[in-house]
């Protein structure tokens, strides 16, 4: 598998889109204890050291490869769930 096709396969992965979300909704509700960005991107790094740990056996490429381009794909999810709630607060606002 290519790098792109890794990635791509990585973005399509519905439990990586639901723990990003998940994530996003945490942050939220614990914003005046913990912050906004530290536990954001504990959280992208964690989901994308998980998820090859554990599902990664069906993949030939190696741990690193899994881990590095989840961290990439993590960061495309986070920043469209990001972008979505800053749209949804805009039109709220209205």
């Amino acid at each position: 598998m290519t790098l792109p096709q890794l990635i791509l396969a990585q973005l399509q992965d519905p439990f990586r889109i639901v723990l990003i979300v998940a994530l996003v909704f945490t942050m939220l509700r614990t914003q005046s204890q913990t912050g906004t960005w530290l536990p954001l991107a504990a959280g992208v790094v964690f989901v994308a050291g998980i998820i090859p740990s554990t599902f990664g056996s069906t993949l030939p490429e190696p741990f690193w490869l899994q881990f590095g381009t989840g961290l990439v794909a993590n960061g495309i999810i986070l920043a469209v769930v990001l972008g979505l709630y800053a749209l949804y607060q805009r039109i709220s606002q209205r």
